[in-house]
């Protein structure tokens, strides 16, 4: 037993120790929103809540629930995590693979890696890009949110990184045996490069699901904004009284509830897809990050 405590270097327990207390600053904001969510206003009020549920009730879930609006929201973020972040890793890939080739293959790869890397020092700023979707008709429309932001530049530098680590001697052969770019990129390149692409996608889904100041800029009116403009609104703009409640049931529902109560179970409610992704798709993180890390 003293063998085992005499291997554990001071390094070990400070590490150790940070890496629970960053652990602890993200989950316990995430169990107090959850208390809330199933707490009494006046618990709630009264400031009594903590990360334990206090007059546990359901009155915030059954409102939510029946919010349209809010289902409106989710099912534009759900769409937009479905076609965002395929749209992003297919730009990358096919942007990274034609990068990631020698000069001598490719004897203007440095003029567009410059281009590229350029885009991430400078960017033309919030009014010139507002300025090129409205001109291009995307105002109010579902692709202003997909469009802008369908090349991640950060993102294909590091792909580019990761294919050009691979060894060279498997395009070598296959290309000896006959096989086209597209075949060796699509069965070579991007079989070897599962990690890689489990982390971007990842990355790009979170992105995707946690943007809201895009539907914001975007659109007119709250129809087609995502989800996290829609709470992004609720939480900056709104209160209980300007909820829509005008038949007897809602004013029943709505003086069990505070503005609080029901913010937090929408906020729970939004955090639970990426909470149920995120744990199986973790384990690519580390390798994925590293193996793309190394300049090329």
């Amino acid at each position: 037993m003293k063998r085992m405590y005499k291997n554990i270097s001071l390094f070990s327990v400070i590490n150790g120790t940070v890496l629970l207390l960053l652990a602890l600053s993200c989950l316990l904001p995430i169990l107090n929103v959850l208390a809330i969510s199933f707490s009494d206003r006046g618990a709630v009020a009264s400031g009594k809540v903590g990360f334990w549920p206090v007059d546990f009730t359901l009155a915030a879930y059954e409102y939510v629930l029946k919010d349209v609006a809010f289902f409106k929201s989710m099912l534009v973020s759900f769409a937009r995590i479905l076609v965002g972040p395929v749209l992003n890793l297919l730009l990358t890939i096919l942007c990274a693979y034609p990068l990631s080739k020698p000069d001598s293959r490719f004897r203007a790869r440095k003029i567009y890696v410059w281009i590229f890397y350029f885009t991430t020092l400078f960017g033309g700023g919030m009014i010139p890009t507002y300025i090129i979707v409205s001109k291009t008709g995307l105002i109010d429309s579902f692709w202003s949110m997909i469009l802008p932001g369908a090349v991640p530049v950060g993102y294909v530098i590091m792909m580019m990184n990761f294919f050009r680590n691979l060894p060279r001697e498997l395009e070598e052969a296959a290309w000896v045996d006959g096989a086209t770019q597209w075949q060796i990129l699509w069965k070579i390149y991007i079989p070897l490069s599962k990690a890689s692409i489990a982390t971007i996608s990842l990355f790009c889904l979170i992105n995707h699901w946690n943007s809201w100041f895009d539907g914001m800029l975007y659109f007119n009116n709250t129809e087609g904004q995502p989800m996290a403009t829609y709470l992004h609104n609720l939480v900056v703009n709104t209160s209980l009284d300007a909820m829509k409640s005008t038949d007897f049931e809602t004013l029943q529902q709505l003086s069990q509830l505070s503005t609080q109560t029901t913010q937090a179970a929408q906020l729970f409610l939004a955090m639970l897809p990426i909470l149920v992704i995120y744990p199986f798709m973790r384990k690519y993180f580390a390798q994925g990050v590293v193996m793309g890390s190394v300049k090329g």
